[in-house]
C-alpha cells in the first residue's frame, strides 16, 4: 500500500475524510495517498498564519535568515529522496529533479541572504526652508499572509520561490500544492517547519477547487501567488478582491537563430530547451526562426539532435523526454499534432505516442492559426520556420498573445539589443535557449503571460510595502 500522507496546518498534521491516490505518470503505479483538506481546514490554516505573522513580522532578519539557511542544508541533505520523490509523483526525468533539488537549495541560500539585505533609504526632506532640519526614513515592511498556488512542472523549486521570499520578508503563507504531485510541497512544509519557522508561518493544504477559491477571494490574504494556466490565473484574479496579486502563466516562447551563430551549439542547446521534462515548462522552445541562409544546415543539425534525445522511463539517467503529467494530457497534445498535419503542416520529426509517452515532435509549414502555434503547447512539439531579415524574425516572435521569455542566437551585437529592445517579453536570454532560468534574476512575463516578477529580491519586493517615518529635528 503506497504511504498516507497528511497536510500541515500550523503545527498540526491533519487528516480528513477525502484522500487521493497520487500515480506515476509513466508506470501508473500508486505512489502516495493525500489527505485532501477541508473548508474548517483552510479556516484554520488561515488563522494560523494570522497568529503567526505577529511572530514573523518582528523577527530579526538574522533569524529568518538562519530558519532559510537551515531549509536550504536539510533540502541538501534530502537531495536522493526528494530527487526519487519527484520523478515518481511528477514523472519528470530524474537527472532535471536532482537539479532542480539543487536551485532549490540555490533559492533558500540566496533568500537567506537577502533576508539581511532588505534595507532601506534616507530621504532627504528639506527641499524648501519650510522643511529645513526635516529627514526621511523609508523601510519595507510585511504585508501579511500570503496564499500560494503552485503547478506540477517544478514541483519543488516553483514552491521554494513562494515560501522563500516570504519568509525572508517576514510574512506567513498558506500554500495549495499542485493535485498532481502534493507530496514534495508537504515535504518543503515538514523541512520549513523543521528549521525553526514558527508554526503557523507555513500551511501546505492540498484540496478541491472550492476550497482553493478562498486563497484567492479571503480578504484576511494580502497577496495571491498564482503560477498556472493563464485561464485559472485571470480567474483567481477576478476573485482576488483588493490584495496583491502576483502571476506567472506560461507561454509559447520563440527562439531566434540569426546567422551569425553558432550553429552547433545553437543545434543542441535548442533541442534539449525544447523536449526536457517533455515539453512542460513554460519558458521551453515552441517556435523556432531560422535565418534562411542557414536554415537547411540548422534544421538537419537541430533533427539530428533531437533523435538523440533519449525518452521513455524517469527513472533512468539518460532519460530526457519522459511521461506527460497524465494520459489526458498525452492525448490532447497528440490531437493538437493530427490537428496541425491534417491542416498542411510538415511532420519532420516524431508525432507518435505511447501512453503519456509522446515523441519529441518537430512541424514545418505551420500556420499562425494553428494551436501547435498560437496557443501554449505544454507539450513535446516545435516549429520550426525560416526569415530573412531580423526585423521580419521579431515581429514573427511578437506575434503572440505571450511574452515570457525569448531567446536568441546571435554574434551581432546591433541584433541582439534590438531584440532586447523590441521583443515583447519579461525577459530576453542570448545564445541560450528562453528557458533558462537561474534563481536571483528577476522573473515573469506581460501580456497574457501575467504580470509581477519572481527572483528573491524581486519577490521579496512585492511583498512588502514602502513606509515613511518623516521626522523633525527643527
Amino acid at each position: 500500500m503506497p504511504k498516507e500522507h497528511k497536510f500541515l496546518v500550523g503545527a498540526e498534521w491533519r487528516t480528513s475524510s477525502d484522500k487521493e491516490v497520487i500515480t506515476n505518470p509513466y508506470n501508473r503505479e500508486p505512489v502516495a495517498e493525500v489527505y485532501q483538506a477541508q473548508k474548517n481546514d483552510m479556516e484554520d490554516a488561515i488563522s494560523a498564519a494570522e497568529n503567526a505573522f505577529r511572530i514573523t513580522r518582528i523577527m530579526p532578519s538574522y533569524k529568518r535568515s538562519e530558519v532559510l539557511l537551515e531549509v536550504a542544508r536539510e533540502i541538501g541533505r534530502r537531495k536522493a529522496d526528494l530527487s526519487g520523490l519527484m520523478a515518481a509523483e511528477s514523472g519528470k526525468p530524474i537527472r532535471y529533479c536532482r537539479s532542480e533539488v539543487d536551485r532549490a537549495v540555490m533559492t533558500f541560500t540566496i533568500a537567506s541572504e537577502e533576508a539581511k539585505r532588505l534595507g532601506g533609504d534616507i530621504v532627504p526632506l528639506d527641499l524648501t526652508a519650510q522643511s529645513e532640519r526635516r529627514y526621511g526614513l523609508v523601510r519595507r515592511f510585511p504585508i501579511g499572509p500570503i496564499s500560494a498556488i503552485s503547478p506540477f512542472n517544478f514541483p519543488l523549486n516553483l514552491i521554494a520561490h513562494k515560501v522563500a521570499p516570504c519568509i525572508a520578508s517576514g510574512n506567513t503563507i498558506v500554500l495549495k500544492p499542485p493535485p498532481q504531485c502534493p507530496v514534495t510541497g508537504l515535504t518543503l512544509g515538514e523541512i520549513v517547519l523543521g528549521a525553526g519557522a514558527p508554526p503557523g508561518a507555513i500551511n501546505v493544504l492540498p484540496c478541491a477547487i472550492p476550497v482553493a477559491e478562498q486563497l484567492a477571494t479571503d480578504d484576511r490574504f494580502k497577496m495571491l501567488s498564482f503560477t498556472g494556466s493563464p485561464k485559472v490565473g485571470w480567474y483567481l484574479k477576478s476573485k482576488a478582491g483588493k490584495k496583491k496579486v502576483l502571476l506567472e502563466l506560461g507561454g509559447n516562447a520563440g527562439i531566434i537563430i540569426d546567422r551569425s551563430a553558432n550553429l552547433g551549439v545553437a543545434a543542441k542547446r535548442t533541442a534539449i530547451g525544447s523536449f526536457a521534462n517533455a515539453g512542460q515548462v513554460c519558458i521551453r522552445v515552441q517556435r523556432i526562426y531560422v535565418h534562411s541562409d542557414i536554415y537547411q544546415q540548422f534544421e538537419s543539425q537541430f533533427l539530428e539532435a533531437t533523435k538523440n534525445l533519449k525518452e521513455g522511463d524517469p527513472l533512468n539517467d539518460d532519460t530526457a523526454v519522459g511521461p506527460m503529467i497524465d494520459l489526458p494530457a498525452a492525448e490532447r497534445v497528440e490531437s493538437w499534432i493530427q490537428e496541425a498535419i491534417q491542416g498542411g503542416a510538415r511532420l519532420l520529426y516524431g508525432g507518435k505516442r505511447d501512453g503519456a509517452v509522446i515523441q519529441p515532435t518537430v512541424l514545418a509549414n505551420v500556420k499562425r492559426d494553428m494551436k501547435v502555434y498560437c496557443e501554449e503547447v505544454f507539450g513535446p512539439v516545435v516549429t520550426i520556420e525560416s526569415f530573412n531579415s531580423f526585423e521580419e524574425a521579431v515581429e514573427k516572435m511578437n506575434d503572440t498573445v505571450y511574452g515570457l521569455q525569448a531567446g536568441i542566437y546571435s554574434n551581432d551585437f546591433r541584433n541582439i539589443f534590438a531584440a532586447y529592445e523590441r521583443l515583447e517579453v519579461g525577459g530576453v536570454i542570448v545564445n541560450d535557449y528562453p528557458a533558462y532560468r537561474i534563481d536571483n534574476m528577476p522573473y515573469g512575463g506581460i501580456k497574457d503571460s501575467g504580470f509581477g516578477r519572481e527572483g528573491l529580491k524581486y519577490a521579496m519586493e512585492a511583498m512588502t510595502e514602502v513606509k515613511l517615518l518623516a521626522l523633525n529635528f527643527a
